[in-house]
């Protein structure tokens, strides 16, 4: 039995190795993604364009200004002394957010009346809105409590009316860069893909040039030809968490605080579901274009189901109870929490359950309907 194993193991590892676009495939691919989305994928909103109207012109409002541009959250593209020009950038996509000063604002500060400022964001974007607006009111809270209480009161009025000091601390990532948090969720995703890819596809190609009925008549059982042809693809999907993860650590800089032997043993069980979900295809599928396309029917949903851009928690409850179907969802926040809080089993054992029946359940499932479709 070892023996055909071993043989099929040979026969596949030359199969793919000796064509460069299926070597380009295995290993170029999933290190160009991932240095392609490792920097597309972001959530870090910074270098704002801004539009300034400071109709004050005073030591105080270009003070306030300064803060703006000094936090490196905003970038002034113009300045002008026209309050209806804020709206024409709004409109022509050239500013993301206006603010105007008016006259006054340093006589405000200087006699204890409230000064206001206005900040006008295009929403458009609702997320860079909404950060640019959150970055506008700590600043100026910031720069306001250099002018609260004001001169006049002595030091117990002033001790009553100082504002409250809010300290915050970030855990596991303390600077809030997004790029820790998504790049082991690119690793994740990139795995998934290359897995499934090619899985589906080289099954698939046995069949449609002939080859399949040729293994058939051999004296190889249905087990054996399973194992020969899924086990390649299940190594060469190791190096390539390998190598991926190498990268994310070495080129992104992102911290791995955790065990690799526990990463390795949660991506055997990941890539059990994966191989599983495209040995299922490969029975379905009478050519390549149809295992590729589908593959990336369950791809799209899986990525989208995963809580990898969107939180599980803010879906629709019907979608919440299908995320539990998801390989996926468990293996992003095994990598995540092995990464960033260096987690151990007695943390991530439910997570590793999960893949685990998944993993057994999916390659079960889909070795049975192999077997079937080879009689």
């Amino acid at each position: 039995m070892w023996e055909r194993i071993y043989r099929m193991l040979v026969k596949e590892f030359i199969q793919v190795l000796r064509d460069p676009r299926m070597k380009a495939l295995i290993f170029v691919m999933p290190v160009v993604q991932l240095i392609m989305f490792g920097y597309a994928v972001t959530t870090d909103v910074d270098h704002i364009k801004t539009a300034v109207c400071d109709l004050d012109k005073s030591p105080q409002s270009r003070a306030l200004i300064e803060r703006f541009t000094a936090s490196g959250y905003f970038t002034v593209v113009e300045n002008t002394d026209r309050p209806e020009r804020l709206g024409e950038l709004l409109d022509r996509g050239r500013a993301i957010m206006g603010i105007q000063i008016n006259r006054g604002f340093a006589e405000d500060l200087r006699s204890g009346r409230p000064a206001s400022i206005q900040t006008i964001v295009d929403g458009t974007d609702s997320n860079t809105g909404t950060v640019a607006m959150d970055y506008a009111q700590r600043i100026t809270q910031a720069y306001s409590r250099e002018w609260s209480p004001p001169s006049g009161l002595d030091e117990a009025a002033a001790a009553q009316t100082a504002p409250v000091e809010l300290r915050t601390r970030a855990w596991f990532n303390p600077d809030l860069k997004s790029r820790y948090y998504n790049v082991p969720g690119v690793i994740a995703v990139v795995v998934l893909l290359i897995s499934l890819l090619l899985t589906a596809m080289a099954i698939v190609r046995e069949r449609e040039i002939g080859t399949m009925e040729q293994l058939m008549v051999t004296p190889i059982r249905p087990l054996e030809l399973i194992l020969g042809k899924t086990l390649p693809f299940v190594l060469i999907s190791f190096v390539d968490v390998l190598v991926v993860t190498a990268i994310g650590v070495s080129w992104f800089e992102v911290p791995i605080h955790g065990s690799l032997g526990l990463l390795l043993l949660g991506s055997g069980l990941y890539l059990m579901s994966t191989i599983g979900v495209g040995l299922f295809i490969s029975t379905i599928s009478h050519t390549q274009q149809q295992a590729l396309m589908s593959s990336f029917f369950f791809y799209l949903p899986a990525v989208l189901l995963s809580g990898f851009m969107f939180p599980i928690s803010n879906m629709p409850e019907p979608a919440q109870w299908l995320t539990y179907l998801n390989p996926l969802r468990y293996f992003l926040e095994i990598i995540r929490d092995i990464f960033l809080k260096g987690s151990g089993l007695e943390i991530l054992w439910p997570q590793f359950a999960a893949l685990a029946v998944l993993g057994a359940a999916l390659l079960t499932i889909s070795s049975l309907r192999f077997q079937k479709r080879m009689a």
